[in-house]
């Protein structure tokens, strides 16, 4: 564990100095200065109903084409593997100015990036203070100050984790002020990102009131409560807890009616949490399918390849498949695979496997609505993963043919042997 250190009468100074700040009234704050661009190569795993080898594969190139937003460090980019991109601004959100104003002691997150960890120590016990106070405004611009501080350095957040700062941040997830609760969501976002702090957001009983900051906060804090969710999601356990807790209808609600981008955050969260099946009934049963045929149509705006891979999840279960089938999702993906992009190409003959499994139906509609010559096509074009699903799915319609061909001749044998009724 992590112990704040003894101030030095220094720090004592600089301890004042930040509790006198953080009792000044706060100005609207704007977003927290974003860090320098860092590109990361790291991918992320995923589970499958196909083959763990398979399914590793379409995670990484699902997660090839993830967004996800906000001040956060590069530790969650590396996670779902994009470029940093920069936040839209917020209500709730501090200009370079108004850093001085929250009476850390740093200008910029860039210098609390490249100082010591002592020397944060004072701000962290100053914040701590803060939250701890009975003025909405100290405890909103403390929670602005751990968002700040927490932005990117790993010893800085296990610091700020040890310092009893998590079960403080939880109640203003539930805050009626919005930059009080977004500052707390994005918090406890970075906070998140150190592994050893999981585990106390989730004994915090912070999951309810992320969820309730996804379906009532600000467009900013709507996308990263969905990220805070992706990040504890990471822990395989905790994934059914957080289904369970109710995230994924305003998850479904953020990809019906989010941003492009919170559209993204909703998918790459819902593509981790229903890696569960239980969740996987839960996303059927809230709506999650006609939006995402849907997207998948639309073929733009960077989420039609997600919304295939979340689409082939669902279709692993029977609710699933039967809704994907009501939404008019197998003409789309027919359209898919003969005319989309290569890897996407590849999703959508995943979610027809998923289709096809036990279902003579489904493989009957496919071969109606024109699947096998895309499909030859790409066995004998597409990437080695693609002509392999492309040739499995071959060989289960023609299956299901001969099946139907034998069907027709014993039933005309049949009709050949019987006795003539005719007087």
């Amino acid at each position: 564990m992590v112990l704040l250190g003894d101030s030095s009468e220094g720090d004592c100074a600089s301890s004042a100095r930040i509790q006198r700040s953080l009792g000044r009234s706060m100005r609207t704050l704007q977003e927290l200065a974003v860090g320098p661009p860092r590109s990361s190569d790291a991918k992320s795993a995923a589970a499958s109903a196909v083959s763990a080898a398979e399914l590793l594969e379409l995670s990484r190139d699902f997660s090839d084409c993830s967004s996800v937003n906000s001040d956060i460090s590069g530790e969650l980019e590396r996670l779902a593997s994009v470029p940093r991109t920069v936040a839209p601004t917020s209500p709730a959100a501090a200009g370079p100015d108004d850093l001085e104003a929250l009476g850390l002691g740093f200008g910029s997150s860039e210098i609390v990036e490249r100082t010591s960890v002592e020397s944060v120590e004072p701000a962290v016990r100053a914040c701590m203070e803060g939250l701890g106070s009975s003025s909405p405004e100290k405890k909103r611009a403390a929670a602005a100050g751990i968002r700040l501080l927490a932005k990117h350095r790993s010893e800085v957040r296990a610091l700020i984790g040890a310092s009893g700062a998590i079960p403080a941040l939880v109640p203003l997830l539930k805050s009626t002020d919005p930059a009080a609760q977004e500052n707390a969501v994005t918090a406890l976002l970075n906070l998140s990102l150190e592994e050893a702090n999981k585990g106390p957001i989730m004994a915090a009983g912070a999951i309810k009131p992320l969820v309730y900051a996804l379906r009532t906060g600000t467009a900013v804090a709507k996308q990263n409560a969905a990220c805070a969710l992706l990040s504890l999601s990471m822990v395989e356990e905790n994934r059914s807890t957080i289904g369970a807790c109710g995230a994924i209808p305003p998850l479904v609600a953020l990809l019906v009616g989010g941003t492009s981008r919170g559209k993204k955050d909703a998918l790459t969260t819902l593509y981790k949490l229903c890696s569960a099946r239980r969740n996987k009934e839960r996303a059927v049963s809230a709506g999650a399918v006609p939006p995402l045929v849907e997207l998948v149509a639309e073929r733009g705006g960077g989420t039609a390849e997600k919304a295939l891979v979340v689409l082939g999840s669902l279709a692993a279960v029977p609710e699933g498949r039967d809704a994907v089938v009501d939404a008019g999702g197998i003409p789309v993906l027919v359209d898919a695979v003969e005319a989309g992009p290569a890897r996407g190409r590849e999703f959508a003959v995943h979610a027809l496997l998923q289709l096809c499994t036990d279902s003579e139906r489904n493989r009957g509609l496919l071969v109606g609505e024109g699947v096998i010559p895309p499909l030859v096509a790409l066995s004998l074009t597409g990437s080695s993963r693609a002509k392999h699903k492309a040739e499995t799915l071959l060989r289960f319609l023609r299956e299901q043919r001969q099946d139907d061909d034998d069907d027709d001749d014993g039933n005309a044998g049949h009709r050949k042997q019987s006795p003539c009724t005719t007087p």
